[in-house]
């Protein structure tokens, strides 16, 4: 703790914090998923929780993703208000039957009478060498959806505080966590808790050109920006934060006060988040725009295991540097 109102703490502990606080509050509120319990969490965010909260709030569970997943959906419909780990993006792919034709359906399907109240946390992208089966950017697949509201984490405030407020929600919200931030330290207020989960957020004000990204390229978007302003570059940084629906009024005015959009994520290039950002700047405020729409994605490859060929796949802080200056002609 560096002094009364700030506190230093890894992206983890963020995490668990927003979860021991949710549970605190609400007796309502439980953690299933898989070795959530006893061996504390597949990345030990939930570590230490079990004996808190004991077996029945900190729920571990067979390898069976549409399972137990289900099993969420079925207790929220039934007034509680459960937390679904699912260890990694990839394995919710077993479970895309109960997202998208229970959680995300029911309440249209019945008319308004069924609100599936469930908060589904994954963990997403690279940072642990974990290979293609465990790293992948699923972001936009999840975006699609109607009837969901999908959230990024890409900072260590909204991993304490989008949880918080998820849970308040009466419709099911997926939250992205991202691994490669886990052991990432980063000081936020010693009284932070619930966020706004409805608006983008202008992470660092610009005027020369709008960097707009999410998840684990928030910060090396960030720190690309620190680098491009000793070179007299003046780059804003969007964190679109909510990923469905939309914050459009946040992107289209920091887009109107730069006149140039750059969007970064790292799911692959074609038919991302960033190909639906684009199109809506282009449908609506196309004129105030200096220079066409530019995009970084990740490699069209699945995630490689050797570090190196992992961090290659994805965009990194000097290929945000160096798309920003040919953007702007400066190289």
């Amino acid at each position: 703790m560096s002094n009364n109102n700030v506190i230093k703490l890894t992206y983890r502990e963020a995490l668990k914090q927003a979860i021991r606080e949710a549970m605190q509050k609400d007796e309502s509120v439980f953690l299933m998923g898989e070795d959530v319990g006893r061996y504390g969490g597949s990345f030990a965010v939930s570590k230490g929780l079990l004996q808190e909260f004991g077996p029945e709030r900190i729920m571990d569970v067979p390898l069976s993703e549409s399972g137990f997943v289900g099993a969420g959906i079925g207790a929220a419909l039934n007034g509680m208000r459960p937390i679904v780990e699912v260890m990694t993006v990839n394995f919710s792919l077993l479970a895309m039957d109960q997202i998208v034709n229970n959680a995300a359906t029911l309440l249209h399907m019945s008319g308004g009478q069924m609100n599936v109240p469930v908060v589904i946390r994954m963990s997403c992208g690279i940072g642990r060498q974990l290979a293609a089966q465990h790293s992948h950017s699923w972001e936009p697949l999840y975006t699609h959806i109607a009837g969901l509201k999908v959230l990024s984490a890409g900072t260590h405030e909204d991993a304490r505080g989008m949880l918080l407020t998820a849970l308040q929600d009466p419709d099911p919200v997926i939250i992205f966590e991202y691994t490669y931030l886990l052991n990432k330290e980063a000081e936020i207020a010693a009284n932070a808790g619930a966020v706004d989960i409805t608006k983008a957020k202008v992470r660092r004000e610009g005027k020369d050109i709008s960097i707009i990204t999410y998840g684990a390229a928030v910060y090396k978007a960030l720190g690309a920006a620190s680098e491009l302003a000793t070179m007299g570059i003046d780059a804003e940084v969007v964190d679109l934060r909510v990923l469905r629906p939309l914050d459009e009024a946040t992107i289209f005015n920091s887009v109107k006060k730069t006149h140039r959009a750059l969007l970064v994520e790292e799911a692959w290039a074609s038919v991302n988040v960033s190909s639906e950002v684009s199109a809506r700047i282009m449908e609506n405020i196309f004129y105030e725009l200096d220079a066409p729409v530019q995009r970084l994605g990740g490699v069209e490859v699945p995630i490689p295991y050797p570090k190196h060929l992992e961090d290659a796949s994805i965009p990194q802080q000097a290929d945000i540097v160096n798309k920003v200056k040919k953007m702007l002609q400066h190289d």
